[in-house]
């Protein structure tokens, strides 16, 4: 056993239970051995995940945690999964890293989350101006995205597939209006992955923080802004106790997948039957977190409305100066890291046939729907006001 693999195994003994073997060898002995012996449907297995999420985040620690339970019941029960939040095992920005080294089988993560480690692992969240949830989808089933992502994650150690997906999100939190693009001059804002970088050559000072911290370092106004997720999640920590504008639409992430990360050596190690069931229970997990997101996101974007909260759409010259970096950025990015240039090669093919089609199809008619939404709510507060 090298000096590596000798302090991995020391710092997780304290830890490590019988239940946290792996086919009766512990993954980080399965790593020091440089090999993983198959491990039969017939036998037990037990895993840990560690999520990039908190307990009070419902739905994004609920996601893995729906997983796990689906592996178990495909599984007869001989496949369990012991899920973690963040911070319990490992901290949030720590996952692909810890799944990695084999500290833990599995993490649930936002792939953008470790873009300095590698920037084409945005691709497998979310980009700027990028493919909204059911594109994204698309891609990685007809478009050859997976097949893509799949090298790409190998070469790191890992597999990856997606477990969830936010869909459409909102445009941040703002202390203040923005009406012009000068308004974004020297904000301190939370935001993460290639959508802070594209900020920051607008003016703004990007801080990455993890979820956990974006309330607080707004309460002690260590910042003046911040984006999260959508109305559902932004509810839940509270941000609107803090700050009272809005912005539409989150440009940088039409919709950010969320990944399950597999340490390689582990997911060599499962049988080809326990591997479909990691693969069948990940696909399940994928499709009902997209659910919950779109039913749960009106009602509390309702909520944040009725508490104060004031809607407001980004500037247009806002919205054209952040395209304009963002495919500046693109072309930047292209001729620094062969992954990066190879994959959004693809992924930007894809997406120009798929928006193109779409405005005469499912845009079309979300426009016009909209709209009648819009009206039907005015219809309704006339008629209220009318009955006081």
């Amino acid at each position: 056993m090298g000096r590596h693999e000798a302090l991995l195994a020391t710092q997780a003994r304290p830890r490590m239970k019988r239940r946290d073997f792996l086919g009766g060898s512990g993954l980080l002995g399965i790593l020091a051995a440089g090999s993983a012996p198959a491990v039969q449907a017939s036998q037990a297995v037990r895993w840990r995940l560690a999520s990039s999420y908190t307990k009070s985040l419902d739905l994004a620690l609920g996601g893995a945690q729906s997983f796990a339970r689906r592996v178990k019941e495909l599984s007869g029960g001989k496949f369990e999964i012991s899920v973690f939040a963040a911070d319990e095992i490992l901290p949030s920005f720590g996952v692909f890293e810890g799944v990695q080294r084999g500290q833990v089988e599995c993490g649930h993560t936002s792939p953008h989350y470790d873009i300095e480690r590698e920037v084409a692992f945005a691709l497998a969240g979310g980009i700027p101006f990028g493919l909204e949830a059911r594109q994204m989808a698309a891609w990685l089933a007809e478009g050859g995205g997976k097949e893509l992502l799949q090298e790409l994650f190998r070469a790191h150690g890992l597999v990856c597939l997606p477990l969830g997906n936010t869909g459409g999100q909102m445009g941040g939190w703002f202390r203040k209006p923005l009406r012009t693009l000068a308004d974004l001059k020297g904000l301190r804002m939370r935001i993460v992955g290639l959508g802070g970088k594209v900020m920051e050559r607008l003016g703004v000072r990007s801080i990455a923080l993890p979820p956990a911290d974006i309330y607080k370092a707004l309460e002690q106004n260590r910042l003046d802004a911040a984006e999260w997720v959508g109305p559902y999640d932004d509810l839940k920590l509270g941000l609107h106790r803090l700050i009272k504008y809005y912005a539409y639409p989150a440009w940088w992430e039409a919709g950010t997948q969320r990944a399950l990360y597999v340490n390689q050596r582990a997911w060599e190690a499962l049988s080809n039957e326990n591997q479909a069931i990691v693969r069948a229970a990940a696909a399940e997990t994928h499709a009902e977190m997209l659910a919950q997101y779109d039913a749960r996101n009106p009602a509390a974007l309702k909520e944040l409305i009725a508490q104060g909260t004031r809607l407001m759409p980004f500037p247009p010259a806002l919205l054209e100066a952040a395209w304009k970096a963002a495919h500046e950025l693109t072309a930047e990015l292209a001729a620094k890291s062969p992954s990066w240039k190879k994959i959004h090669a693809s992924y930007a093919r894809f997406q120009q046939n798929i928006t193109w089609s779409w405005g005469y199809s499912e845009l079309a008619y979300a426009r016009f729907m909209h709209e009648k939404a819009l009206l039907q709510q005015e219809r309704a507060k006339s008629a209220l006001a009318r009955r006081r």
